[in-house]
């Protein structure tokens, strides 16, 4: 099988998250992607982000419509920060020799790369799969890359992936689905209808019932550790859910 992990806050799920899944699907004939929320995010230490379980929630339902993608609990249950080479490593484990594996990654955070947890290892785990928006191109990938990976700025003209001895970076260009937490924000206080412009129509719903992103003092809103105590738990009939 050909495996994407796609990891991230979703904080919500919004359209353009889906958007992207889609496309490199596509593109690359992947079979599953798995979308891997991280409940302590290391680059949000200390923000404020809705509880894991609502996040969680609102992936179910956004991703209910396509077989190809799964709501993960990878990285569930952590207690501290979790690194992306300690997820791939933890997927990794529980897949066949056979399988093939991709890290979906936006041009934004691949430009950090370089500064993640032991970066060339994670280079070495998986392919990877950056997708760009129009007017990036992939040399900026390359120039991201840790100084003994980085290739020559030539050897990249033309090419649409990376190749390395331990990964080969490909470039998913022209998905400009562009939606920022700014709107789907301002639009949780007005109508399901409006919020559905951002978001799948049942995460609008959700957003809603629950009164998400309404309030900055809201409960919800409150640290991960602090909010799992007291937080309802969020349960799910009859969703397609995932638990490796």
């Amino acid at each position: 099988m050909r495996i994407a992990l796609f990891g991230g806050t979703f904080d919500p799920v919004h359209l353009g998250h889906l958007a992207i899944a889609s496309a490199a699907a596509d593109k690359f004939r992947l079979d599953q992607v798995h979308f891997v929320p991280a409940q302590l995010p290391p680059h949000k230490t200390g923000k404020a982000i809705t509880d894991f379980q609502h996040r969680f929630a609102m992936l179910a339902l956004a991703t209910a419509d396509d077989p190809r993608f799964i709501p993960s609990l990878l990285e569930a249950g952590q207690d501290a920060p979790n690194y992306s080479i300690q997820t791939v490593r933890r997927l990794k484990s529980q897949l066949r020799k056979s399988d093939k594996l991709y890290f979906l990654i936006g041009m934004d955070a691949f430009r950090d790369i370089g500064i993640w947890r032991q970066p060339v290892e994670l280079l070495a785990e998986c392919d990877f799969i950056v997708v760009s928006r129009p007017g990036h191109s992939l040399a900026e990938a390359g120039a991201a890359l840790p100084e003994e990976l980085r290739p020559a700025e030539a050897a990249l003209t033309g090419r649409e992936s990376i190749s390395l001895s331990s990964t080969t970076i490909h470039l998913l260009s022209d998905v400009s689905k562009k939606i920022s937490s700014t709107q789907i924000r301002a639009a949780a206080h007005k109508s399901a209808k409006q919020l559905a412009r951002y978001v799948p129509r049942l995460v609008a719903e959700y957003i809603k019932k629950e009164r998400l992103y309404i309030e900055k003092s809201n409960s919800l809103h409150r640290a991960p550790r602090e909010a799992l105590a007291s937080a309802k738990v969020v349960s799910f009939r009859g969703a397609r859910i995932q638990e490796r």
